[in-house]
């Protein structure tokens, strides 16, 4: 969906049915609107050597009258439908999700401003973006949609550095984080009760969707979004630019989401990361089990150890309980291995002994510390030569 048909479809749909006439002349619908304006580049400028958007002209209040004969000067000239519909999103945490999303911003026609620790100044120059050197700055220029793209872990340092008093009142909020109840409630502790909050998580990334975000899941939660007014058409065009690139949009509480996917990501990337450490390797025998396992593999060791970790720490209790029944399942099947074994090596009353080069014993199960445990190698005793 283009940014024109994202603005009809979500901003302006009253005007859909007014009928198209000569730019110059009032339009015959007994309808006035009234447009928030629209500036350029605002706050504190940056140096020359960074891409500017292009300044854009206020929008003035526009009345339509269905007096035909109306002097032509009533109706103003409005602005393309395209500077309209134009976002400045500005991107907070700029590495490889930060950029991967950008992108897609891009492509819908808005207008990019990223801050990061570290200095993504020569890519955002590459790629017509502005970069900030400090969020400070990047406040400073007054964004519609302040997008978090930090790890799980750093996030709430990030929001408390943000200088929020240097944002426009109707300002939106939104975050990418893997889980959603978490920043969802860190955003409604942190920030002013006038910003609106919208909770996302894209449920791909740069590997899953390097082509295209088609019928790919991007899960929203309006948390806090005005009813009415510009926060609310703002809130519109953000979701808009993923339904614009073809994403499969659901709208799915915080709570709903972490129960679904916490978890199913968890493990996700917990097999990812474990095959990541097996050296696996293409062969011109793959079955389709070993072809998925690989790109599982390459799917999440793409993303930062950093999400990982959040998940892990969302998911330590979990993973420790299911480790340990698996590990006392194993060794209790080790251990009646073992000692069926050693019992059937026991001879029957009267009967001689069968000699063994290599004896083992099986310790008690309350001195089993691990897998070594099991088989304990004696030294063969030896006799003297005559």
């Amino acid at each position: 969906m283009s940014s024109s048909s994202t603005l009809h479809h979500h901003v302006f749909p009253i005007i859909d049915s007014i009928p198209a006439t000569n730019s110059k002349k009032c339009l015959p619908a007994a309808v006035s609107c009234r447009l928030a304006p629209v500036t350029g580049a605002r706050g504190r400028s940056t140096d020359s050597a960074k891409l500017r958007q292009k300044p854009r002209a206020p929008l003035r209040a526009c009345a339509y009258s269905t007096n035909a004969s109306a002097a032509p000067e009533a109706a103003t000239t409005e602005e393309p439908a395209e500077a309209r519909a134009s976002l400045r999103v500005g991107i907070v945490g700029f590495g490889n999700f930060g950029q991967f999303i950008a992108k897609g911003l891009q492509r819908q026609g808005h207008a990019v401003l990223a801050a990061s620790r570290s200095d993504y100044s020569s890519y955002c120059r590459q790629h017509g973006m502005e970069f900030f050197r400090s969020v400070d700055d990047l406040c400073g220029e007054q964004p519609d949609v302040v997008l978090i793209c930090s790890s799980i872990l750093s996030t709430e340092a990030v929001l408390r550095s943000i200088p929020t008093h240097k944002l426009r009142p109707d300002t939106i909020f939104a975050d990418v984080l893997s889980v959603k109840q978490f920043p969802r409630n860190l955003f409604l502790e942190v920030l002013p009760p006038e910003f609106g909050i919208v909770c996302t998580h894209p449920m791909f990334g740069p590997e899953s969707g390097k082509h295209g975000w088609t019928e790919l899941p991007f899960v929203y939660d309006k948390v806090r979004i005005a009813e009415n007014g510009a926060q609310a058409k703002k809130c519109a065009q953000f979701l808009g630019i993923f339904e614009g690139e073809g994403c499969r949009m659901v709208e799915m509480s915080c709570e709903e989401h972490d129960r679904h996917a916490a978890g199913s990501q968890f493990i996700t990337h917990t097999i990812g990361r474990i095959l990541s450490h097996l050296s696996l390797e293409s062969t011109p025998i793959n079955t389709k089990g070993y072809e998925t396992l690989l790109q599982l593999k390459e799917n999440t060791i793409s993303d930062s150890f950093d999400l990982y970790y959040g998940l892990f720490m969302y998911n330590i209790e979990n993973l420790d309980k299911a480790f340990e029944t698996v590990k006392q399942k194993l060794f209790g099947r080790l251990h009646d291995i073992l000692r069926k074994q050693i019992v059937e090596r026991v001879p029957m009353q009267g009967t001689p002994a069968v000699p063994t080069s290599a004896p083992f014993f099986l310790p008690s199960s309350d001195q089993m510390q691990g897998l070594s445990s099991f088989a304990v190698h004696l030294k063969p005793t030896t006799t003297k030569k005559e």
